[in-house]
């Protein structure tokens, strides 16, 4: 008999709940010292997790959660990119609804 796959759980910088990795957005900072978003998740370098909501995002931006999981400053660009991709999802994508 199969047994079920195992589905990888990542915490969420912001709201810190586990979620599946597939239903958060990874944010990762390259070897370069680069940030910016990882839609596929495949990205060399170290990568943070963030739910898909407004919400999230404004909690992470002002705890400055992302550049303490970082090391290094997140530019405005990266959290106006992270802003535009979740105001265009759906509502009930969202992790506190």
């Amino acid at each position: 008999m199969l047994k079920p796959k195992k589905v990888p759980l990542r915490m969420c910088v912001a709201c810190h709940e586990m979620k599946p990795k597939k239903e958060l957005q990874r944010v990762v900072r390259s070897p370069e010292g680069e940030v910016s978003i990882d839609p596929i998740g495949k990205k060399p370098g170290r990568g943070a997790y963030l739910c898909p909501s407004v919400e999230c995002l404004k909690k992470a931006r002002k705890t400055k959660a992302l550049e303490r999981k970082f090391e290094a400053p997140v530019s405005d660009e990266v959290y106006a990119m992270l802003e535009e991709k979740f105001a265009s999802l759906p509502k009930g994508n969202d992790a506190n609804e």
